[in-house]
């Protein structure tokens, strides 16, 4: 293993395997200085493995349509397609007759999940979930339930929650968070599974922020259906996958309807294909799966076991470290000693979380996410807005006013992040607090954010076309 350096702390980085790209990037300051990028954004997405970005670059000269090319390209993509579905099946311990649905993200995959429920079936949700798995139910018929306070409350409301709902056979789902994207906070899904299966229901697991930090066993664990994207697996090729049993996706037409899902199509008559073709209509995204697949047995070799201990001990000495500084306050729900992912979401006294994102990225270098991370109920909860609010908000932005959310700002640890990362945070955080921005910054018309005003930073200059966007609400994930 090669001697650590000063961009390397979590000890798997001794080896080639878990290298990323782009890790050494150099960003300009508003000052006009260059300084390597402090990424504490792995949450939001997470930049590729080299050994993804090999893997792509090795399959672009083999790269053809699958599953119907009697090319032998065809026949070297489709084999690296299917063999993506089994590193995928196999990173998550499914069962063996679980299905494993390519998909475009974990959003994609719980509206599949939500399209081919069967009729009748009674959703139960939190409502501090990631609205990618808080707005797919409504149309379908769900029960939220509070923000739970703490373990024990969450598994007596869902349980007591589950007796209520009819027991004529109807089916139940629950559905919840692996991990917390706002507080980090890791779920009991074991405990949740025992209770939801003692009770009829069935189980989806939102692992978009589980599986890039933690080992997932679904048949240990008794998970029916899980969820996760490729572009917070170190795989930012536009693949996720749904995995899970087989009867409901089986069941009526699937969640899209085209080529590839299908056995034979008259005008009169469809006869659909089997999964997983059933639920994989058009042509599949063949350089993200196998990006995936890649990605989930490159973190299986390092060990997702010595990933999530090495990650728990420097999300301990970030809270040591950010504790100590002036008007740091982070948000939780459950008690601080909870096991969770590394991430945390905070706000400094006096600092708009978006006048503090700004000047951490242009003074500092550093890229953290801020807004309200696609989970408002639970942020509305943790900033204590009260319904009066809330509603005002919505009825000014359905004016067409421009109103200033509330929010936080959120740093977030990945296979890249390092103690000098966590310290120059701090260190940030503790002139912004001291002396506030030395830089000026004004709200942008078009966005209700500060930026940098002026702001001599350009773009870097590479070989595409590239046009600017506003940056909007922080609003992903």
């Amino acid at each position: 293993m090669r001697p650590m350096t000063a961009t390397q702390h979590l000890s798997v980085h001794g080896s080639d395997l878990v290298r990323l790209v782009g890790a050494e990037t150099q960003v300009p300051l508003v000052s006009g200085e260059m300084r390597r990028y402090v990424n504490l954004d792995y949450a939001a997405s997470a930049p590729a493995l080299q050994a993804v970005h090999d893997a792509v670059e090795e399959l672009l000269g083999w790269y053809s349509s699958v599953h119907r090319g009697a090319g032998f390209k065809s026949r070297a993509s489709t084999a690296a397609y299917e063999g993506a579905r089994e590193s995928i099946h196999r990173f998550v311990n499914a069962r063996d007759d679980d299905a494993v649905i390519i998909t475009r993200n974990t959003t994609d995959s719980i509206n599949l999940l939500a399209g081919t429920l069967p009729e009748g079936t009674h959703v139960v949700c939190f409502a501090g979930e990631h609205h990618a798995n808080l707005l797919p139910w409504k149309r379908i018929g769900v029960r939220y339930l509070p923000v739970p306070e703490t373990p024990q409350e969450l598994l007596a409301t869902l349980e007591s929650t589950l007796r209520d709902l009819p027991q004529c056979g109807d089916p139940h789902l629950v559905a919840v968070t692996g991990a917390s994207n706002v507080t980090g906070e890791i779920w009991p899904v074991a405990d949740i599974a025992r209770v939801a299966h003692d009770n009829g229901a069935r189980l989806l697991v939102d692992a978009a922020q589980l599986a890039p930090h933690a080992p997932i066993d679904m048949a240990r664990d008794g998970i029916d259906y899980l969820a996760l994207s490729g572009h917070k697996l170190y795989a930012p090729y536009g693949a996720g996958a749904l995995i899970g049993e087989r009867d409901w996706l089986s069941a009526g037409d699937p969640f899209l309807r085209g080529g590839g899902a299908v056995k034979l199509v008259t005008v009169d008559e469809t006869l659909w294909a089997e999964l997983p073709d059933r639920q994989e209509a058009g042509s599949p995204n063949v350089i993200g799966a196998v990006a995936l697949g890649v990605a989930c047995d490159t973190l299986s070799s390092a060990g997702m076991d010595r990933i999530a201990a090495e990650e728990r001990a420097l999300l301990a000495y970030a809270r040591q470290r950010l504790a100590d500084v002036e008007g740091f306050k982070p948000y939780r729900v459950w008690p601080a000693e909870h096991p969770r992912v590394g991430l945390l979401t905070f706000s400094m006294e006096g600092v708009p979380y978006d006048l503090l994102a700004a000047v951490l990225s242009a003074e500092h270098g550093i890229g953290i996410r801020h807004g309200c991370f696609c989970a408002h109920p639970l942020m509305m909860r943790l900033l204590r807005v009260d319904d009066a609010e809330a509603h005002r908000l919505i009825e000014g932005m359905r004016a067409g006013h421009h109103e200033r959310l509330p929010g936080a700002a959120r740093m977030s640890l990945g296979l890249g992040s390092t103690r000098t990362d966590i310290d120059a945070l701090a260190d940030a955080l503790r002139a912004i607090a001291a002396d506030g921005p030395q830089w000026t910054y004004a709200v942008d018309s078009a966005t209700d954010e500060y930026e940098p005003d002026p702001d001599p930073r350009a773009l870097p200059s590479l070989g595409m076309r590239m046009v600017e966007h506003p940056h909007g609400h922080g609003e992903s994930a």
